[in-house]
């Protein structure tokens, strides 16, 4: 049964990510490829403890974790450093390998204590290219694992980064910091409009939002289409809920967008 639960669960998280591309507009998840070139790699780790999960249906725990390579070195690194800093940097852990055989070990451990649990842990890290051009590239880091409880930790993360200049992108570098209240008060409009909730209706009861204020989270990009944002699973709605995103327009940025950035060129 725990078999056919977690699989149930990957496959909702499957598709839950590719629900939210196509509401997204299937253009817009697939990356543009201008003057940086790059390849997929994938590094996998299984356990040897297999363990019965039913009668009849054996698991094991796995660590699989795809990635980007890039030309550009320092964007590689710059990558790697982020799965770091989300699962907590670890002197010994140089590799996407060290990172995979990290945690199926912790699971072997566990199971020296533990021989009689049906328990299979996961983990699963997926980095994809989102959008791309001579200056900017999005890349959405999904980190999913499991190791015990009532589901999955599931978190979507956007990373933005000048390959021209190996620098992040802030959001206060596309938008001056003097025009934040006017784009929350735009996101908002466009939140309600989704949600289909009233100008005047109360955030609170529904969501998770403080003092029933309406607030941007931190996760963005940019798409074909304009500034991207998303909520994690809990962070405005239950986890049932999953992730929520919220599109505002080019058109809808003029006057608060900062000149020449990646929001004002053509996209």
């Amino acid at each position: 049964m725990r078999k056919l639960v977690l699989f149930f669960i990957g496959i909702c998280i499957f598709s839950a990510c590719r629900n939210e591309k196509n509401r997204d507009n299937s253009k817009n998840d697939i990356a543009i490829v201008d003057t940086l070139t790059f390849t997929y790699d994938s590094v996998k780790i299984y356990s040897r403890n297999v363990v019965k999960t039913t009668v009849k249906i054996s698991d094991t725990t796995k660590a699989v974790i795809t990635y980007p390579i890039f030309k550009n070195e320092t964007l590689n690194n710059y990558i790697l450093r982020q799965v770091f800093n989300y699962i907590g940097e670890d002197e010994k852990a140089t590799s996407y390998k060290d990172i995979a055989t990290s945690f199926v070990k912790g699971y072997d451990d566990f199971h020296l204590q533990n021989a009689t649990s049906a328990q299979a842990w996961w983990l699963i890290i997926d980095i994809k290219v989102l959008h791309q051009t001579n200056n900017y590239i999005a890349l959405q880091y999904i980190n999913s694992d499991y190791s015990g409880g009532a589901h999955p930790n599931t978190s979507f993360s956007y990373l933005n980064y000048n390959p021209k200049t190996n620098v992040t992108l802030t959001l206060d570098s596309l938008v001056a910091t003097n025009q934040h209240e006017k784009l929350v008060s735009i996101a908002e409009a466009i939140f309600r409009k989704d949600e289909k909730l009233s100008a005047t209706e109360q955030l609170t009861g529904k969501y998770f939002f403080r003092d029933d204020k309406f607030h941007l989270p931190e996760n963005f990009y940019v798409s074909n289409k304009g500034l991207v944002f998303l909520y994690n699973p809990y962070e405005i709605k239950p986890y049932s809920e999953g992730i929520t995103k919220l599109i505002i327009p080019f058109s809808a940025l003029k006057g608060i967008a900062k000149p020449n950035t990646i929001l004002t060129e053509t996209n």
